[in-house]
């Protein structure tokens, strides 16, 4: 009796993507979008004292409303032109100021700095940090984009920008064909990051393109795709588990025997496993001490030094207001991983589309309560749930609904 519903999973979650399709292409691009886009590039631009921020809100803003301006003129392409207008002003133009000034966010720094540490030490971590700048938050594999600047001695053509914005376009496009690159290259939560400096970019579209493997049921690539981006940062890992359950899922689906969908999934798992150690352990073990305070303690708020990542989300205001707040925090957030993993085993996603938005809503949970958090992490949720709305159906998925 349960065989209808089964069989029906996957054309309801196909016919859910259509329907966010045609949203993201109708509210999320047109006039009201774009003058909305313009305001807070403006009050950016205003209120912000960092200097890259000021520059990229002056020129988005520019951009934004010349793409108002065009959208409002109404007409196929006439958007197509306004989502060309807004990147250019939202990312080229002030990455391109940026880079011939040298000015860059923070972690632009420290991968650099981490790079050349890697490649004359070993680890790319400073053994005795100090103040917050001197920290390096980031899994080892995350040094890689700094590497042709460190090699170069520094330079706008090798600046990482280039390369981790390069790495986050490239994995979208690799993971769906339908994505619309522009309007996701020109959304303010990207376009900031683009410009003056984000690591979070490339993470997220690695998760994409593994998701999208997984959704085909391409056990192997699915796991070293995710493998890769676990070994730049932790924000990646709750990835894996997400792909593991839609692996079974698609088996089950497919009528095979349960042994084949634990296979599929181990293979999975085991293949992430390697590759991310392949790359993390080397540089980790190199300076065990250095490596915990690092990548550990200073993202969980556990040493002297606090990060910068100081956005009033509730994680953060428990952590800074109540007696034992980081502990309390701390507790939250594992309830909400616990909650996340529950789910999996009781509603498993059924598709790459559905594993998406699963791990979007959990990575929202866990920004919320992560006691060291910031806005830019939003990018996750926010390009997580653009793709799953224009991902297509997986092969397993296309095999049931016949």
């Amino acid at each position: 009796m349960s065989r209808p519903a089964v069989l029906s999973a996957p054309v309801r979650e196909h016919s859910r993507a259509v329907a966010g399709r045609a949203w993201t292409g109708t509210f999320m691009g047109g006039t009201g979008w774009w003058a909305g886009c313009a305001l807070a590039a403006l009050a950016l631009a205003c209120l912000s004292t960092l200097t890259p921020h000021r520059v990229w809100g002056a020129s988005a803003a520019a951009g934004y409303t010349a793409a108002a301006l065009l959208s409002a003129r109404g007409g196929g392409a006439r958007n197509s032109t306004a989502r060309a207008v807004a990147a250019a002003g939202a990312v080229a133009l002030p990455l391109l100021v940026l880079l011939v000034a040298g000015r860059a966010q923070l972690e632009v720094e420290v991968i650099s700095r981490s790079a050349s540490l890697l490649l004359s030490t070993g680890s790319p971590y400073l053994p005795h940090p100090v103040g917050s700048a001197d920290f390096n938050p980031y899994l080892p594999g995350m040094s890689v984009f700094g590497i042709p600047d460190a090699l170069s001695g520094g330079g706008p053509f090798t600046d990482p920008r280039l390369w981790t914005g390069a790495a986050f376009l490239g994995a979208l496009a690799l993971s769906a064909r339908r994505l619309p690159l522009l309007w996701i290259a020109a959304c303010p939560v990207v376009a900031l990051p683009l410009a003056v400096g984000g690591v979070d970019l490339p993470v997220v579209g690695l998760m994409c393109l593994g998701l999208a493997a997984a959704g085909r049921g391409e056990a192997g690539r699915a796991g070293l795709v995710l493998g890769l981006a676990a070994a730049l940062k932790w924000t990646a890992w709750p990835a894996l588990p997400v792909a593991l359950a839609l692996l079974v899922v698609l088996s089950r689906r497919k009528g095979e025997p349960h042994r084949l969908g634990a296979r599929a999934a181990l293979r999975c798992g085991a293949t992430a496993l390697a590759a991310a150690a392949l790359l993390v352990l080397p540089a980790a073990l190199c300076d065990a001490g250095a490596f915990a305070t690092h990548a550990v303690a200073f993202p969980l708020g556990l040493t002297d030094t606090v990060s910068a990542a100081a956005s009033p989300f509730p994680g953060h205001l428990v952590a800074e207001h109540l007696p034992a707040g980081r502990g309390v925090a701390l507790v939250l957030l594992a309830a909400g991983a616990l909650a996340m993993v529950v789910s999996l085993f009781v509603h498993p996603p059924a598709t790459a589309s559905a594993a998406a938005l699963r791990l979007a809503l959990g990575l929202l949970v866990a920004i919320a309560f992560i006691p060291a958090s910031r806005f830019g992490y939003l990018v996750y949720p926010l390009v997580l749930a653009v793709w799953a709305a224009h991902v297509a159906p997986g092969r397993g998925a296309r095999e049931v609904s016949r």
